[in-house]
C-alpha cells in the first residue's frame, strides 16, 4: 500500500447516520455537507483536484486540512461525543433500575444518545487510532464537568448559571456548516 499512497486522496465526509447498510441508503447524504480532504505530501495534485471536483459535483463543500488538524478537530466534535454517548448510555443502562429509567426517557435522552447506536467496530477503531487527541479532549471535558460539579456541591448558583448560560448562548449562536475552519490550526 505504501507504494500506492500517491494515488490515494484521504477524505472524510462529514455526513453519516448511526444506521448502516443498503436499507439506510440516502442519495442526498453528502449534499451541502463538508468533506474534509487531508492530502499527504506525496498526494498527487492532479488526483487531489479530481477528488475535490468529484465531491463538489455531488454537492459537498470541500475543505482541506492537514491530517493532524483533522484529528484534533474531530476528536473534539465527533470522537469525544461518541465516547460520551457510549459511556453515558452504559452508565444509565447498567444501574439496577436502569431499565426503568430508560422506559421514562424522552427526546432529550434519545437525541443525546442517538450516536451510541453507531457501528461498534468502526468506533472502536476510531477511538483507538485517534486516542491521543481524544484523551486531550476528555481532559478538557473533565475540567468543564468538574467545574459544574464544584458549583453544585458548593451551592454556587451564580457560577452554575454562568456556565449554563455560556453554553446555551454559544449553542444558540452556532450553526452547522456556517463557517469555514481557520486553516492556520
Amino acid at each position: 500500500l505504501k507504494e500506492q499512497v500517491v494515488s490515494f486522496v484521504p477524505a472524510h465526509p462529514i455526513a453519516g447516520k448511526e444506521a448502516a447498510g443498503i436499507a439506510h441508503a440516502d442519495a442526498t447524504l453528502y449534499s451541502g455537507r463538508h468533506v474534509i480532504l487531508t492530502p499527504l505530501p506525496q498526494t498527487s495534485p492532479e488526483l487531489l483536484q479530481r477528488a475535490t471536483d468529484c465531491w463538489a459535483a455531488i454537492g459537498s463543500q470541500v475543505l482541506r486540512m492537514t491530517p493532524e488538524n483533522h484529528d484534533a478537530a474531530f476528536a473534539a466534535v465527533s470522537h469525544l461525543p461518541h465516547m460520551l454517548a457510549y459511556a453515558y448510555f452504559n452508565s444509565v443502562a447498567r444501574q439496577p433500575a436502569g431499565r426503568d429509567y430508560l422506559s421514562l426517557a424522552g427526546p432529550g435522552f434519545r437525541d443525546f444518545t442517538r450516536i451510541a447506536a453507531s457501528d461498534v467496530a468502526v468506533w472502536r477503531d476510531i477511538l483507538m487510532s485517534n486516542r491521543e487527541e481524544i484523551l486531550k479532549q476528555t481532559l478538557r471535558f473533565r475540567h468543564a464537568l468538574d467545574a459544574m460539579e464544584h458549583a453544585m456541591k458548593s451551592g454556587n448558583i451564580e457560577a452554575l448559571e454562568d456556565m449554563i448560560r455560556s453554553a446555551s448562548d454559544a449553542r444558540a449562536g452556532w450553526q452547522m456548516n456556517a463557517a469555514k475552519p481557520n486553516s492556520n490550526r
